[in-house]
């Protein structure tokens, strides 16, 4: 084999590579950007129910138990502040992988990425950047997910409730 073959080979493989890498990150794109963003558009509805309940419970300690539910009854004092960034982006990416629109939202307005009327949030636009380079960085987690079962009795083990 002679040089020139050998730069020829060598520039066919590398045009090989880049294709499949933007092939890659096209599938990406339209999974965790282009498709959520579809889903968020198909539907317009609006929900808005709120219950507080305040207690006061004074004992020797002098604490405050105050607490906000939603309208399902879970509280709403476990936010996503409490959960670790990583953690965030394993939820929304099951999330996805189970094709329920509406668990994608709740998921999405629980993690505070959607307002409470479905509208994207302030940190929307933010929170899909970062997932697209999550999602380069956590292959295996999603390969793990590999099923709508999988996903789905992931998003029931971790949702925050």
């Amino acid at each position: 084999m002679n040089k020139n073959q050998k730069i020829a080979l060598g520039c066919g493989g590398a045009g090989c590579f880049g294709l499949i890498f933007l092939v890659i990150v096209g599938v990406v794109v339209y999974f965790v950007w282009v498709r959520p963003a579809a889903l968020a558009r198909s539907y317009n509805f609006n929900v808005s129910t709120n219950r507080n309940t305040n207690s006061d419970s004074n004992s020797t300690s002098a604490s405050n138990d105050n607490s906000n539910f939603n309208s399902d009854g879970t509280s709403k004092s476990t936010s996503a502040s409490s959960m670790s960034d990583d953690d965030k982006h394993r939820l929304y990416q099951a999330a996805n992988m189970t094709g329920d629109t509406e668990l994608i939202r709740r998921v999405s307005v629980k993690l505070g990425l959607m307002n409470d009327d479905f509208s994207p949030g302030d940190e929307y636009a933010g929170f899909l950047k970062d997932h697209i380079t999550w999602a380069f960085q956590n292959a295996d987690f999603i390969q793990s997910l590999n099923s709508k079962e999988k996903a789905v009795a992931y998003v029931n083990e971790h949702f925050p409730d």
